[in-house]
């Protein structure tokens, strides 16, 4: 990014006062700190001074024209009724700077989440468990509640349960790039192979979405980064008083967390990687997003091939072609007639999708295949059609993640290289290649000028970090197994590394696998890792569910969905 000579001047201002801190923040200090790095220190030490002494920040400690805000203690009261998070949860805000390179500059709001630690059987209180669920654009402000599930008591006896939406997300500085009365809009229909006429209207609308994020966000857009994201949770593990960060992160928190244990390694504790991304810098985030062609291939094989041992109860096939002949056929259908007059084929790729993350949704989905094949549309369409209620969070969702993924690492500007690689990709897996595609299209005409490099994951000295645990689904088809290889291997001698043999549900931790569960356990509770590198056997498959009990069901997990 371009620096301004009053940047620069913050920038100064700020390093002066971070060489002035403790020890321990001097030490791990670069020998040239970034403007906003410098920044993010000196809001970060605001915050920790601020909350050893649990009152606002004296006026001698902020800068002059600082305003009332960066570096001021939390303060959790009752959450407000939005937020939907009953007692005993508590909710703050967090205040730090939109630009780090001017920490006293505009601030954004950042919602906090908290349950006290239990204590429960005399636990003693090791500090506070924060975590994200990924996205980019997912909140964690649910996170919390699990502390009231079964399996979580111990975890919760000892720690002050921490979620939080990142900036762009929910209520923190909320990010838009359109109408979210658009999204609710459909029947949608997409072909399964898209004609040059087709990409022509998908790149169209890909150049409208990335002018509507730039006029809707104004001047912010550039500052909605992954950098910008581990700025704010620097700032956060100081505000709650903890000189180190226990973190658990899913999918796209994994490289969040894994980019902060690099930039940070003296202020990790302890670190759980839930379904890692392969945080290698040449594949942030274009051939990241190339990987998951073949991995939701081999999803989406999984569910037809489970759908088929369960043909007796589903009658889509005994084969896991048979069952994709059965898909076919529905797809077929609701392209003529779309399924209560709002599903069409675009609806029902979307809701299929969600098979390929979640094994727990395939019961619901077999049954919906089944009920319009025998006539009955009801099924499908409640399960897929566009929920005008949840219109703006997905808007929101949808316009974090495009905004992260595009400002944070180059992408081909040329449409002739995209066409290219995923035409290749989808001869081989087409169920879902396309639509990533498009779905990441806006990223080739960001009007963002100079976007970053990716951090060098695992470039800080090993011996730094903390033993960190990394948690993975050996078919994940989001984050495909060979970037949690990539994560241990940057993370160096201390990462252990738990593999889901034979199961791929995006979102390991927390789901139903005794084995994994326990591993986390111990570590969050000990530090011990189960050596460098264990393995446990799948969860159970999903039970089937009877036509004759087609009530939807919820993500048995006890975690929120990583995404």
């Amino acid at each position: 990014m371009r620096r301004t000579p009053a940047r620069h001047a913050a920038a100064a201002a700020a390093l002066s006062l971070v060489l002035c801190a403790a020890p321990a923040a001097r030490a791990e200090a670069p020998a040239r700190l970034s403007a906003e790095d410098a920044g993010a220190e000196l809001v970060a030490r605001r915050a920790a001074e601020a909350a050893a002494i649990r009152a606002p920040v004296p006026a001698p400690v902020r800068a002059p024209g600082h305003p009332a805000g960066a570096g001021r203690p939390l303060r959790f009261t009752a959450c407000p009724d939005t937020e939907g998070l009953p007692s005993p949860v508590r909710c703050a805000t967090l205040r730090v700077p939109l630009d780090y390179a001017r920490p006293d500059g505009p601030q954004i709001s950042l919602t906090v989440s908290r349950t006290a630690a239990t204590g429960a059987g005399r636990a003693a209180r090791q500090g506070a468990l924060v975590h994200n669920p990924g996205g980019p654009g997912a909140s964690g402000m649910h996170f919390p509640l699990v502390a009231g599930l079964p399996g979580w008591e111990r975890i919760a006896a000892a720690y002050d349960l921490v979620g939080y939406a990142p900036r762009g997300v929910g209520r923190s500085a909320p990010l838009s790039c359109q109408d979210p009365a658009a999204r609710a809009e459909g029947p949608t229909q997409v072909p399964v192979h898209p004609s040059p006429a087709y990409k022509e209207e998908r790149i169209a609308a890909a150049r409208a979405y990335a002018r509507g994020c730039a006029r809707r966000a104004g001047a912010a857009l550039p500052y909605y980064t992954t950098l910008n994201n581990v700025r704010d949770l620097h700032v956060l593990r100081a505000a709650l008083g903890e000189p180190r960060l226990t973190f658990m992160g899913g999918s796209y928190g994994t490289y969040l967390g894994a980019v902060y244990a690099t930039l940070h390694p003296r202020h990790v504790r302890r670190m759980v990687f839930d379904s890692a991304v392969d945080p290698d810098p040449r594949r942030i985030w274009y051939r990241n997003n190339l990987d998951q062609a073949p991995g939701f291939e081999r999803r989406w094989y999984d569910f037809r091939a489970w759908a088929a041992r369960h043909h007796g109860t589903y009658r889509l096939g005994a084969t896991p072609a048979a069952v994709q002949a059965s898909y076919e056929r529905v797809r077929e259908a609701v392209a003529r007639t779309p399924a209560g007059g709002r599903v069409g084929t675009g609806e029902l790729r979307s809701a299929f999708v969600q098979a390929a993350y979640y094994d727990d949704v395939w019961p619901e989905r077999a049954a919906a295949l089944a009920a319009f094949l025998r006539g009955d549309p009801g099924p499908l369409t409640q399960q897929a059609a566009p929920d005008p209620a949840s219109a703006a969070r997905a808007e929101n969702a949808t316009a974090v993640y495009t905004a992260v993924l595009c400002n944070d690492a180059p992408w081909p500007g040329d449409w002739e290289t995209w066409d290219r690689d995923h035409s290749r990709l989808a001869r081989t897996a087409p169920f879902e290649t396309w639509a990533n595609a498009f779905l990441n299209l806006p990223c080739a005409y960001w009007p963002v000028p100079g976007r970053q490099r990716p951090v060098d994951v695992g470039a800080a000295p090993a011996a730094a970090l903390p033993r960190t645990l990394v948690v993975a689904a050996e078919r994940d088809g989001a984050t495909p197994y060979p970037g949690a290889l990539e994560l241990q291997r940057r993370l160096g001698s201390g990462a252990a590394l738990v593999t889901e043999e034979g199961a791929g549900s995006h979102g390991v931790v927390g789901s139903g696998n005794d084995c994994v569960d326990r591993h986390v356990e111990r570590y969050l509770l000990s530090g011990d890792t189960p050596g460098r590198s264990v393995t446990c056997a799948p969860h159970p498959e999903p039970a089937p569910v009877s036509l004759d009990d087609r009530a939807a069901s919820a993500r048995g997990a006890l975690l929120p969905p990583v995404v």
